[in-house]
């Protein structure tokens, strides 16, 4: 089947292969969170974005290939409920922005924007988004066969940037970063995919730049 981007929890992962990246994405609850396995074609090395929750759903996902490193984009506990389980039973590095690693339940290994993460024989850049929360940040594929894939956490979705809880000036933050670190460095054609719900593009939601600086949210 054609990767849509569309998982519904308790269902079938969502399979994208890429030609030298396969990213996996499942909804787990009970808040209907994504979660991203992303394997190296050429190494079998896997990285984990978002243990958010049902352990044992994503430690079926992970089989036997192990785990390197589980990437938590933000410190809002229903993105790693599953965190300190999986890292148990695998073993796998925890890395998180420096800004939020406190508030996670494992040791964390720190990163800043810029970072790279590697997944074998690719690689991930650190993408620091400010707002959400201090430390939430995006995670960067740049594809050498086509165009890049994004991970943003609760960011940005499909329809806005991540929810700033009533502050104007964490909004204005989120959205500063937001446009200046991803509308304006990527292109178009950039796969993004969300914390929560559908994927989108960068392109797709760029007409609604205006919108959302209007809207304050």
């Amino acid at each position: 089947m054609a990767y849509t981007g569309h998982v519904s929890p308790g269902g079938p992962a969502a399979v994208r292969d890429l030609p030298d990246l396969t990213i996996t994405k499942l909804s787990v609850g009970p808040a209907d969170n994504n979660a991203y396995l992303l394997r190296c074609v050429r190494t079998g090395t896997q990285v984990l974005i978002d243990a958010a929750a049902e352990p044992s759903r994503i430690l079926s996902l992970v089989g036997a290939g192990g785990l390197a490193t589980v990437v938590t984009t933000h410190r809002h506990a229903d993105h790693w409920q599953a965190l300190a389980p999986v890292v148990v039973a695998t073993g796998a590095q925890a890395v998180a922005h420096r800004l939020d690693a406190a508030a996670l339940p494992v040791p964390v290994s720190a990163v800043e924007d810029g970072s790279a993460v590697p997944v074998g024989d690719c690689a991930l850049e650190v993408i620091h988004l400010v707002g959400h929360t201090p430390g939430s940040i995006a995670l960067l594929y740049r594809d050498p066969a086509g165009p890049p894939h994004l991970f943003t956490g609760d960011s940005l979705f499909p329809g806005g940037v991540g929810n700033t809880f009533g502050s104007a000036a964490n909004f204005r933050s989120l959205l500063h970063d937001v446009e200046t670190k991803l509308f304006d460095r990527l292109p178009d054609e950039t796969w993004f995919y969300p914390g929560h719900g559908d994927d989108s593009t960068l392109g797709r939601e760029r007409p609604s730049l205006p919108e959302w600086r209007a809207r304050g949210w």
